[in-house]
């Protein structure tokens, strides 16, 4: 948590990431606005009685049960911001139209079509990967020369909270078992892109390449119901690649909308309009 006025710009990462992941960004959008990143189930210091269990029922659930207990039933202006699996669950959530104070939709670098592709490489790509590190340090520097993260001052903030010690192998792995959840994996992305296009709310989507845009997304965006950035020279973890960039794209989004602490401002008006959903 950082910032103390503003809206809430309520941060879900990715899979296999930590709510640390939006640390270095944070530092900039707490000059206007709050943050909230939380760590969802089977990610860092989070506790559950199912760590494996991430269906996007249950992690839309998991967000709606900390906004309520964080903000009762009079919460503030929220504003969504989600990373790659983080960002489909940030659409869910704000597809089921139950949270009153959302105002605002970011979606980093997750898009229905690419994901539902690369599903059959992904549990490839997770027994690939380096699986056991002798220090934090270690898993810090293969991140980075691995390519998954660009940034040294993220990789150092972010890293040691996706991992654990394992006493028996004597050494750290990862703490999320991504591996173990591929029932899950199907449910998370599709009907994406018609159910982001369905939220009622302004929407950003922010991506690190140019050739993701499926079919609805691309009508969608021709039609003007969202907007995108395309940030370069970043990773799939633009949060963490480009933090200051990506900051400024968030602070530049709740200022083109106009989005309060309690609700879009329309200058002239005393109180700000509340979404009616």
């Amino acid at each position: 948590m950082a910032g103390t006025e503003g809206p809430v710009i309520f941060c879900l990462h990715g899979g296999g990431y930590s709510g640390l992941s939006f640390a270095l960004a944070a530092g900039k959008i707490k000059e206007k606005a709050r943050v909230v990143a939380m760590d969802l189930r089977g990610h860092g210091k989070s506790s559950s009685e199912n760590d494996i269990d991430l269906s996007i029922e249950t992690m839309c659930n998991d967000v709606l049960a900390v906004l309520k207990e964080m903000y009762g039933e009079q919460p503030p202006s929220i504003v969504l911001v989600g990373h790659s699996m983080g960002g489909s669950v940030a659409v869910h959530v704000a597809a089921k139209k139950t949270l009153r104070s959302l105002h605002g939709l970011v979606v980093v670098d997750v898009v229905e079509g690419t994901a539902m592709a690369s599903l059959i490489h992904m549990q490839k790509i997770l027994s690939t990967r380096m699986q056991h590190f002798s220090s934090i340090e270690k898993a810090i520097e293969w991140s980075v020369k691995g390519g998954s993260l660009r940034n040294l001052d993220s990789a150092r903030l972010s890293i040691p909270s996706t991992l654990k010690y394992d006493d028996s192998k004597k050494c750290y792995v990862y703490r999320a078992r991504l591996e173990e959840t591929e029932q899950y994996w199907r449910a998370w992305y599709e009907g994406l892109s018609e159910k982001f296009l369905s939220c009622p709310v302004p929407k950003l989507l922010l991506l690190a390449g140019t050739d993701r845009l499926d079919r609805p997304l691309t009508i969608g965006q021709m039609q003007g119901k969202f907007q995108m950035v395309v940030v370069r020279h970043t990773g799939h973890a633009i949060q963490e690649d480009a933090p200051e960039e990506f900051a400024s794209l968030i602070l530049n989004f709740i200022a083109r909308n106009r989005i309060g602490p309690h609700g879009v401002e329309i200058p002239g008006l005393r109180q700000p309009l509340q979404s009616q959903t």
